[in-house]
């Protein structure tokens, strides 16, 4: 399942580094261990996008202008989004960078029809390789138009299916259609203008720094029904449970009112 955290911002024009998977992360993790249930404290079966919100960039990263911010998180398992959301709501403000959010309400996302055919776009960024300490091949550039990128993370999705154990081995083995498709317009668009799609991205693991090249493109999957959503769900790639490899529908309406998610007490 998919909910939306509503926070109410109170200091508007307060800002998050650009790249602020790595500090929505640690928040997460603290309130998990501050929970005190050891299921949940290297809990990695979920996802979570970035900050969305009104937002303007500066040399110091993203303002925050609206009186609303947004946090997606996915998870396979209902009783941990419940826990998590007990924990959370335990807290009258939170702060992420220079942000101090309070939680306000919570909302159900609606799931898409998955079909053979989807069209996503990445609400955070999109990993591929692993990172090692002391390696740059976590860094390493993929192009997207490439067989190994498609490749890639092809091997990484079969993997985690196999790993959450809720797919047979003769089930995954039918799962062998698999083919991501770049926009070739939003590269043309991207080259032209001289942005980037493809930046490194910092991380933590135990303390440790690593960095990551993250992507962020639109594309489309052409792979079973039970591929599509598990990686809606579960996240794409790399480290998802980390903040990386968040995908939406290229259909989805962000403004969209969706029906509230009742907290349990």
């Amino acid at each position: 399942m998919r909910i939306r955290i509503i926070f109410q911002l109170k200091n508007k024009g307060a800002f998050v580094p650009f790249h602020h998977q790595y500090l929505l992360a640690q928040l997460l993790k603290g309130i998990l261990i501050r929970g005190g249930a050891s299921d949940y404290a290297d809990y990695r079966w979920f996802n979570f996008s970035g900050l969305k919100g009104q937002t303007k960039v500066s040399r110091n990263g993203l303002h925050f202008y609206s009186n609303k911010v947004t946090l997606v998180i996915s998870s396979f398992e209902k009783p941990f989004i419940d826990y998590l959301l007990h924990q959370l709501f335990k807290f009258s403000q939170v702060e992420v960078g220079n942000l101090f959010l309070h939680p306000e309400y919570v909302e159900v996302e609606n799931m898409p029809v998955f079909e053979e055919s989807m069209k996503y776009i990445c609400i955070s960024p999109l990993v591929l390789l692993e990172p090692s300490f002391n390696d740059d091949q976590g860094k390493r550039f993929i192009s997207p138009e490439a067989e190994s990128f498609s490749d890639s993370l092809y091997e990484s999705t079969l993997q985690r299916m196999g790993a959450i154990g809720k797919y047979g081995e003769e089930q995954l083995k039918d799962f062998f259609r698999f083919q991501i498709v770049p926009d070739r317009k939003y590269l043309d668009k991207i080259k032209v203008s001289q942005k980037k799609f493809a930046r490194i991205y910092s991380m933590f693991d135990q303390d440790v720094k690593y960095e990551v090249r993250g992507y962020t493109l639109p594309f489309t999957l052409y792979a079973a029904q039970e591929v599509q959503e598990f990686l809606f769900i579960g996240g794409m790639g790399k480290l998802c449970h980390k903040g990386f490899g968040m995908i939406d529908t290229t259909d989805n309406d962000p403004g969209k009112e969706n029906p509230r998610y009742e907290i349990p007490a």
